[in-house]
Parts: structure tokens; sequence; C-alpha cells
């Protein structure tokens, strides 16, 4: 089992920036990649942005240039971070850490708010 605990959402005027980020525990060793999803109101859940063990990134075309994500899987800890820059309202969503370990199995943290004012 994988836990995953998120926090650094809030509410921020467009243009502004946030930075999320999402601590694994458990069995954290066996996992395969990280990543952000989002989900509106309204809206499916849309990937945001996913990075692998091996440092690999991708991430939605709507969040190309302003957003990043990176991971610190040194010193035994297991976090990813999604660095939000340029936010706009459409941005507004609650934000998902995601992992997935080697036996294809997903876990899910409990979700962040991130509103964006105009």
């Amino acid at each position: 089992q994988i836990q995953l605990v998120e926090s650094g959402g809030g509410l921020v005027q467009a243009g502004g920036s946030l930075r999320l980020s999402c601590a694994a525990s458990g069995s954290d060793f066996s996992i395969v990649y990280m990543g952000w999803y989002r989900q509106a109101p309204g809206k499916q859940r849309e990937l945001v942005a996913r990075i692998t063990n091996g440092g690999s990134t991708n991430c939605a075309d709507s969040v190309k240039g302003r957003f990043t994500i990176s991971r610190d899987n040194a010193n035994a800890k297991n976090t990813v971070y999604l660095q939000m820059n340029s936010l706009k309202p459409e941005d507004t969503a609650v934000y998902y850490c995601a992992a997935r370990d080697t036996w294809r199995v997903d876990y899910w943290g409990q979700g962040t708010q991130v509103t964006v004012s105009s």
C-alpha cells in the first residue's frame, strides 16, 4: 500500500504562482511514476503532469511552459512537486496526486483545491 499526502493548494490571483507537494509513504519503493491530475466542477479528471522514476516527464498541452513537475527521491524521501506559474482562472480545480506501482495499481491522494481568481 502507498499513501499520498498533498499540500500547497489555495487561492491565488490570475498570473500568480503556487507549488503543490505530495509525499508518498508505505510501499513507496514500488512506485514507477508519480503525477498530478485535476478535476474541475462538471469535468472529467485529467492528467496535468507525470514523472517517472528515471525523471522523464510529460504534461498536458494546456500547462506546458507554465507548470513544472519535479521529484525528490533522495534520502528516503519520495516527494513530487508541481510548480504552477502564470496561473489562469481555468486552472481552478481539485488537484490530485497519483502514483502507480510495479503491479500497475494506482493510488490517489485526497486532493487539494486550487482556486485562481480573475
